[in-house]
């Protein structure tokens, strides 16, 4: 699609080209055909042209006429006139008689007398400052009604004199507190890096696929998902066929042959996660480790006794992980609450290493006085909300307990707590919150 733009002529080629570039820029952009071009155009005319863009580069297509800036085109032509020039004589009056002046050519008042400093009237000269003071005042009182005179305007330099810095800085620091929110945020804290999933191979499934004959490759891999998906496979093929005419396949013969490859097939997969798992147990997700060593429990994986020395080195390292993450995760619950990062502190208690775990009674107690002490009836709702939210799934719900409500409350706390209840019978009491009997206990909302 054609563009309009401003282009200005740089250079002049023998072939006939012109050498062209955008209006104000520096450095040429393209060659165009000199045949577009007027026959009066030289360079440095400035003509507004219609473009075409392409992979190649901007090509000029055509001059727009009657809208470019050419050489001279734009210049005003002075045509001489037949009047007789009359030079304009200005004359100023310097002292004497002949009255005052300044460079403006202003007549002198003749009704006022000019005067010196002490209000005598004197003979010559400019009329003085004060006089000129006192003509103006006198001015002044020609003025209408409801106008507000010059005079009674203060000058802002005579109120910022009268109003002391301190007094001005004091009230802007009094501003900001007033606007500044109660609530200000603790330091971060080191967040530990997330563990990885579990990458296992196919090494082992490889080599039981690769040992299997061709016909048989196909029902080993659906193998591997179930029964119920071969048997899904089959039904469907069999009424693909049927509607093709073609001999259907027997499914119970099928079947005895994915039941027969899956004792192979599930320690072949067992093999591969559980090597996976031991070469990345530095940094592997416990809840990885545990499955497969639960896997492991399997009689058809433990009939072997290379993949029962295998399960009991990872039953071992289990233990020995599970044990590190709790010293670290009771570590990150005590440095959270050292620096008033009370929400942190409560989401790493209710996500323990192990299930089960009993949190330190100590613990709990400073966990819990830090959370009564961060609900301020001054915070906002949204403060409240989050404190609530983080601490109705900890251990130490039960022991939190605020003895005054919020001064500010809003529909989405109201709503918060009333789903908390169940959780948090002390805080819906506090809230004025009636709680049903029997109400199950919600779930953790999802992030956001």
């Amino acid at each position: 699609m054609p563009t309009r733009i401003e282009i200005e002529l740089t250079s002049s080629r023998p072939d006939g080209s012109w050498t062209w570039r955008a209006a104000g820029a520096r450095e040429p952009r393209g060659v165009l055909d000199g045949t577009i071009l007027p026959a009066s155009a030289s360079v440095g005319d400035q003509l507004r042209v219609e473009t075409e863009q392409d992979v190649e580069g901007i090509h000029v297509l055509s001059v727009v006429a009657g809208k470019g800036k050419t050489g001279r085109s734009d210049r005003l032509e002075l045509l001489p006139s037949s009047e007789t020039f009359e030079p304009v004589i200005q004359q100023q009056a310097l002292g004497g008689a002949s009255g005052g002046g300044d460079r403006r050519d202003r007549k002198p008042r003749r009704d006022r007398p000019p005067s010196d400093r002490t209000g005598e009237p004197r003979r010559g000269g400019p009329p003085s400052r004060d006089r000129r003071d006192g003509d103006r005042s006198r001015r002044d009182g020609d003025r209408r009604p409801g106008d507000r005179p010059q005079g009674d305007r203060p000058d802002a330099r005579e109120v910022r004199a009268e109003r002391p810095e301190g007094d001005r800085r004091e009230r802007h620091g009094e501003d900001r507190r007033r606007h500044r929110p109660h609530f200000t945020p603790p330091p971060e804290v080191p967040q530990r890096p997330k563990p990885k999933r579990l990458r296992p191979g196919k090494q082992h499934r490889a080599e039981v696929l690769a040992a299997l004959p061709e016909e048989q490759r196909p029902i080993a891999e659906l193998a591997l998902q179930g029964l119920p998906a071969v048997r899904q496979r089959v039904r469907e093929d069999n009424a693909r066929m049927k509607a093709e005419g073609k001999p259907e396949m027997p499914e119970g013969a099928v079947l005895r042959m994915a039941e027969d490859l899956i004792p192979r097939l599930r320690v072949a997969d067992w093999l591969d996660r559980a090597e996976a798992a031991q070469r990345q147990l530095e940094h592997l997700d416990l809840r990885d480790l545990r499955s497969v060593v639960a896997q492991a429990d399997d009689p058809v994986v433990a009939r072997d006794e290379v993949t029962r020395e295998l399960a009991a080195a990872l039953k071992t390292a289990l233990t020995t992980k599970q044990e590190e993450e709790q010293v670290l995760w009771l570590g990150d619950v005590e440095a959270a609450l050292e620096v008033g990062r009370i929400v942190r502190a409560l989401r790493l208690s209710s996500s323990p290493p192990k299930a089960g775990v009993v949190f330190p009674p100590a613990l709990a107690t400073r966990l819990a006085e830090a959370t009564v002490a961060s609900l301020q009836p001054g915070d906002l709702p949204d403060r409240w909300s989050a404190v609530l939210e983080a601490a109705a799934f900890s251990p130490v719900r039960s022991l939190v307990r605020p003895t005054t409500a919020p001064e500010s409350r809003s529909d989405e706390l109201t709503a918060t707590v009333r789903r908390l209840g169940p959780l948090l019978p002390q805080i819906a009491a506090l809230f004025g919150v009636e709680v049903p009997a029997g109400a199950h206990a919600p779930k953790p909302l999802r992030p956001t």
